[in-house]
């Protein structure tokens, strides 16, 4: 007879072995591919036209090889094609000559037929057919021209022009970094920046710490500061720093200097032990205990609360809780490259599927939480021309090194997610989007983002690959705010934030939408707002004056932990490993 014991070994079997099983996969569900790879072949090899038309599309790919071929060898010279439109890889003088034009020609069309095969099969899940091209693009760029020495006519030159010394160096290069990997050293040149000597080393005190957070007051630096203060909620999927990096771009700093009260929360790095650690926690030990915090130290003061990426969707459930139940200590909101619709989270929900999300958390529950660094091969692999391939290509055959920079070594300094509440962040956020469509719970019951109606502030980015801008745009389809600020601004999901006045190339659009206004479209509200040059740190700051009150004589340092004693930011949470 099976016994409820029986039943959990049985269980815990399946999480150590695929718990085991993912350290060869990167942790990606071998079930999940093979299921999508499996609709995929089934309803292409069950569509006669479709075989039809990718077998014409090969034909007509072949053609044209042979047919640049044939003109090379009988005339001895080929049309060139304007080279910026060319892909980026290929648009240099070298690869327009023989034989690198074809071998890079070839590749496209191959990639271009591969293309034409994954895509509008009919009766296929799209994100099954979504994962299938995803893959199919993965495994050909690895095939490129580029990655190869005989192959690629520039490194091919510059091999040629040093003797083979770079390939010496990049080998050096390449036993290096396997060595640093394989004693879990961080990377070349990330001693170069240290979390309280060059990065986060704006002047403050934590002023307040639980099991899960820090609670940062950073120093003014004005004579008046203005009425209301400022908290600012970091995801906890990395470390807090990154809107304190350096002093030139530390948005704290920046902010600091315009005059305004500003706390920070740093996060616990979890371990094993918090694995039970749910979002309640991290909402109710995280940001209603700084909301409580702030209000003890600054009383009858309301708060400007700015929220970054996870941190943000957070701080909107947070002001959604507090509104539901009558708090009005939030005076406004900023979502920076934040969603709270999860329908269109771009190509990262090419590993957000059921089979995916149980996978992580069998792994998750052999050992309690899930590491970033589990998962950066897969994130990776969004950017692979970018992230993979071009690194291994400097690196270790070019032999050169790119210098890291700070954003480059935050980026390294990874964290730990626990199980609950990783899971729980998985399916209801993810899979079932229920904080969009109003079923959420905190404290039991629903929250709902048309709660909110104070001043809002969207930001999101131009190349957000985590969080698309159009997906951070749906906050208006959800909102009942008085009213939404929204900046589409150039970079990515980080470099666009940490976008200081003065970064060369940056530029923006903005524009606000008034309450009871008519919903537009992503498509037509892009159109319609021209382009500024610069950084939208500065609309921001002027929004934010446009709603703080007077100012005042600084608040004074006051304690709020138990021993009394404070010590200075950036603390001692943000040193955990």
């Amino acid at each position: 007879m099976e016994t409820p014991i029986t039943k959990t070994l049985l269980k815990d079997m399946d999480s150590l072995y695929h718990a085991i099983q993912g350290r060869f996969t990167a942790n990606l569900s071998p079930v999940a591919v093979s299921l999508a790879f499996s609709d995929w072949f089934l309803h292409f090899m069950n569509s006669p036209g479709k075989l039809t038309e990718t077998s014409l599309s090969m034909f007509r790919t072949l053609e044209k090889i042979g047919g640049r071929g044939a003109e090379l060898i009988f005339h001895g010279a080929h049309e060139k094609k304007e080279r910026a439109l060319l892909d980026v890889r290929f648009r240099e003088e070298p690869w327009q000559n023989e034989p690198y034009r074809t071998y890079y020609k070839s590749f496209l069309g191959v990639q271009k037929w591969w293309q034409d095969m994954t895509t509008e099969v009919p009766g296929v899940i799209p994100h099954h057919r979504e994962v299938v091209s995803f893959t199919g693009k993965q495994m050909l760029d690895l095939l490129s021209p580029v990655n190869y020495l005989f192959t690629n006519p520039e490194l091919l030159n510059m091999t040629l022009r040093k003797g083979g010394m770079n390939l010496v160096t990049g080998f050096l290069n390449l036993m290096e970094d396997l060595k640093r990997q394989a004693t879990g050293e961080k990377p070349v040149g990330s001693d170069l920046y240290e979390v309280g000597k060059n990065l986060a080393v704006t002047p403050g005190k934590v002023i307040f710490r639980n099991r899960l957070m820090e609670l940062i007051q950073y120093t003014p630096s004005t004579d008046q500061v203005y009425h209301e203060p400022v908290l600012i909620v970091p995801a906890w999927i990395m470390k807090y720093y990154i809107l304190d990096l350096s002093p030139e771009n530390s948005l704290v700093k920046y902010l600091v200097e315009a005059g305004h009260t500003v706390f920070m929360i740093s996060w616990k790095n979890p371990a094993k032990e918090d694995r039970n650690t749910d979002m309640e926690d991290y909402l109710n030990l995280g940001v209603m205990e700084a909301v409580e915090g702030i209000t003890e130290l600054m009383p009858e003061r309301r708060i400007h609360g700015v929220g970054y990426c996870l941190g943000g969707t957070l701080l909107a459930i947070a002001a959604a809780a507090m509104a539901r139940d009558g708090d009005n200590r939030l005076k406004t909101m900023t979502l920076l490259a934040t969603q709270v619709d999860f329908t269109e989270a771009g190509e990262l929900m090419l590993f957000i599927d059921e089979s995916q999300v149980t996978y992580l958390e069998d792994i998750m529950n052999s050992q309690g939480y899930l590491d970033t660094r589990q998962m950066a091969g897969a994130f990776q692999l969004l950017r692979s021309n970018d992230l993979i391939w071009s690194r291994i290509v400097r690196d270790y055959l070019m032999g050169e090194r790119t210098s890291l920079n700070d954003l480059m070594a935050w980026n390294n300094d990874t964290t730990r997610m626990p199980f609950k509440m990783h899971s729980r962040y998985l399916r209801e956020l993810f899979l079932n989007n229920d904080l969009f469509e109003g079923r959420f719970l905190v404290g039991g019951r629903p929250v709902a983002i048309s709660d909110i109606h104070g001043p809002v502030f969207l930001v999101s980015t131009e190349k957000d690959h985590v969080a698309p801008w159009t997906s951070v745009y749906k906050f208006h389809l959800a909102s009942d705010a008085e009213s939404i600020t929204f900046v589409l601004t150039s970079g990515g999901h980080n470099a666009g934030i940490i976008s200081e006045p003065g970064h060369k190339g940056r530029h923006y659009r903005i524009s606000t939408a008034i309450d009871k206004a008519c919903y537009i479209s992503p498509e037509a509200w892009y159109k319609s707002t021209p382009a500024s040059e610069g950084s939208w740190w500065g609309p921001w700051k002027n929004w934010l004056t446009g709603h703080s009150g007077v100012k005042e004589p600084p608040p004074n340092f006051r304690s709020l932990l138990a021993s009394g004693d404070m010590i200075d930011a950036p603390g001692i949470y943000v040193m955990e490993p």
